[in-house]
């Protein structure tokens, strides 16, 4: 392990048009999991100059089924992705909510990959693809997160909060932070660098030097706000270094579901199976299974076991077994990771960490996807049926199995 070293991650914001698109996606596994909570849903977004395009294959009970769609259904998607837009705060000439051409080109789900899923009578329901998931977790911030990664996305969610208040209203949707810490003993200690690109509205640029001083005084006084002063004795601030961002979102480059996975996990501070999460439902198990990755990583540090862990859980389609668990803590371990291992194999109410039982312990057949895909995943709160792999209620049953 390195104890000294820079390490960088980003954020991006809910306007980024690549998040954009993942807010669509999750709206929609979010509408059909209301409908029917064995939905299938796998949703592909794109967005660029006023135009927003599903595709991707689906089947739920209502809505659509046997290859035909519900009556009403349709418009009730495209309602649901221009209130989205709207949410978001997209009213402008090159991306409006309101006069966006719309395209649905979503399908029925494979037969094939169907019969491999679903439970039947001599099989327990199969994972939705193969792959492998990582879970971390580290003591470096009280949501057991990446410091470089948590204050980005505080960034940028406090940007956008003031936006949608009206107490910054020179801002646009669109927007970006990166920050630098530099580690000394594993321990943050300085902010040697935090980028803020935003999209603003016209004039606060170099064209007008009052306005744009605002703007980036405005951006220096939320970075304050995030991150302990302490940290910030030797930062230098790079605040829309290319001078002008009004040109922004899905008018200024094309946004994609699924392109933004390391924003999306642990900024780069742990490995990523490539695997999305938005658009899917918890079937899939690049979200299911990412999702119980953290839970046990984030209890395992909570539990006092390590103060980083990574955990790599792998599936075969169609299979409802894991292939392999893997818990990495780092040299931080105060019991040998293989025990920790065998420790969560062990664990009943855990069901051997097969799809359905990560589905039914985390409670993840309901719709409450749409606020995971701006601002991470991880590291949020708990809050009732959202977040539940934030949860702490595993410590206990690790202790108990290790004691």
């Amino acid at each position: 392990m390195r104890h000294n070293y820079l390490f960088t991650s980003e954020s991006v914001s809910e306007g980024h048009p690549d998040k954009v698109a993942d807010q669509i996606s999750d709206a929609i596994v979010d509408l059909f999991l209301s409908k029917d909570p064995e939905a299938r849903i796998a949703c592909e977004t794109l967005t660029t100059t006023q135009l927003v395009v599903l595709a991707g294959e689906i089947r739920c009970k209502g809505v659509f089924e046997n290859g035909a769609w519900a009556e009403g259904a349709k418009d009730e998607i495209e309602k649901t992705v221009r209130n989205t837009v709207k949410r978001i705060g997209y009213e402008q000439d090159g991306f409006h909510w309101e006069s966006f051409r719309f395209e649905n080109n979503l399908h029925a789900q494979s037969a094939h990959i169907a019969q491999g899923v679903d439970a039947g009578e001599n099989k327990d329901e199969g994972a939705g693809d193969q792959g492998i998931m990582f879970g971390y977790a580290t003591d470096e911030t009280p949501g057991l997160m990446p410091a470089t990664l948590y204050y980005s996305h505080k960034i940028l969610e406090r940007m956008a909060a003031d936006r949608h208040s009206g107490a910054a209203p020179f801002l646009e949707p669109d927007a970006k932070s990166q920050v630098t810490l530099r580690y000394e003993g594993s321990v943050p200690v300085a902010a040697t660098a935090v980028v803020v690109s935003t999209q603003h509205k016209a004039g606060y640029d170099e064209n007008d030097p009052v306005r744009q001083a605002e703007l980036e005084a405005y951006v220096k006084g939320v970075i304050a706000d995030v991150i302990p002063a302490n940290l910030l004795s030797e930062t230098e601030y790079f605040i829309n270094p290319t001078g002008s961002f009004e040109i922004g979102g899905p008018d200024g480059d094309a946004g994609l579901t699924g392109r933004k996975i390391i924003v999306d996990t642990y900024g780069g501070a742990a490995p990523h199976g490539g695997g999305a999460f938005s658009g899917k439902d918890p079937t899939k198990v690049d979200r299911s299974a990412a999702y119980i990755t953290r839970y046990l990583a984030k209890n395992v540090v909570a539990a006092g076991l390590a103060t980083r862990c990574t955990i790599q859980i792998a599936y075969a389609i169609g299979v409802s077994k894991p292939l392999s668990l893997y818990v990495d803590t780092h040299e931080t371990g105060t019991v040998g990771d293989d025990k920790i291992e065998q420790a969560i194999l062990g664990i009943a109410k855990l069901g051997g960490l097969t799809p359905r039982s990560i589905r039914t312990h985390l409670g993840l057949n309901k719709p409450i996807y749409q606020p995971t895909a701006a601002y991470g995943h991880f590291g949020r709160t708990a809050d009732g049926d959202f977040f539940p792999w934030e949860r702490l209620d595993l410590v206990d049953d690790l202790k108990a199995a290790l004691a």
